[in-house]
């Protein structure tokens, strides 16, 4: 899907990576679930592009939902993989907490499930080898992304804005479709390991501009990402949660 002349998402509102598409090459942020490869391939056709033009992917963060086809990009094409330092064992399939599930509805669970299974979900391959990042790095891919740490949904969350797509990217920082309980709209999202830590990085999202807020689950955002965290707060004071995982 094609948002924007620098910009496509493959995937759906269920899980979403994205494609930034310019003269010197594309960044892959986020690679979804295993299955999405051949979405990956698909959209790559449709801009006329190969896996040859894909110069680097950035991860938000190192859950098993966001390292879909990473490792084998990274293997294939020898594409390296950017990731917060904090986050880069959890993306080697090392140890994470496990915070309470919180509120769910049986559709909403299901259908994410199964959207799972059919992107072959549970054969997570996690990376053998990363690029560990730093906030405040602006790295030497297409669009020059810039790190913003988001810790709280893990230690090594980050924001990636990347001014010529006019877009920042979230992860799961925040979402627009709760996987768990189908409730659309900006929101904190669940299985968030500190959800208060969460909700209070949004802050570093002011004084961007771009009109483009992309998380990893929902659907795109459009307007200013200052005001994301107050909208979050005031669906976290809705749903009497401030979101979990």
């Amino acid at each position: 899907m094609k948002l924007g002349p620098h910009l496509h998402r493959i995937g759906n509102d269920i899980v979403a990576a994205y494609l930034v598409d310019t003269e010197d090459g594309i960044t892959v942020i986020d690679t979804g679930l295993p299955g999405h490869w051949k979405d990956l391939l698909a959209e790559l056709k449709s801009m006329g592009r190969t896996l040859d033009d894909i110069r680097g992917v950035v991860l938000t963060h190192g859950d098993s939902d966001h390292l879909g086809f990473a490792e084998r990009l990274r293997r294939t094409q020898n594409v390296p993989v950017f990731i917060h330092s904090e986050d880069a064992d959890r993306a080697r399939g090392g140890k994470k907490p496990k915070p309470a599930v919180g509120p769910m509805r049986p559709g909403p669970v299901v259908r994410f499930f199964a959207y799972a299974v059919r992107k072959r979900g549970w054969r997570t391959t996690y990376l053998t080898r990363v690029s560990e990042v730093a906030d405040g790095d602006v790295l030497p891919l297409p669009g020059e992304p810039r790190v913003i740490a988001l810790p709280g949904h893990s230690p090594g969350s980050i924001a990636v804005y990347v001014p010529v797509a006019d877009a920042v990217f979230v992860g799961d920082a925040l979402t627009t479709r709760d996987v768990l309980t189908g409730r659309s709209g900006i929101r904190p999202a669940p299985f968030t390991d500190d959800p208060a830590l969460a909700l209070h990085s949004l802050n570093r999202l002011a004084g961007l501009e771009a009109n483009w807020v992309l998380p990893g689950h929902g659907a795109p955002w459009r307007g200013n990402p200052g005001e994301v965290q107050e909208l979050a707060r005031l669906a976290a004071v809705r749903t009497g949660r401030l979101g979990s995982r």
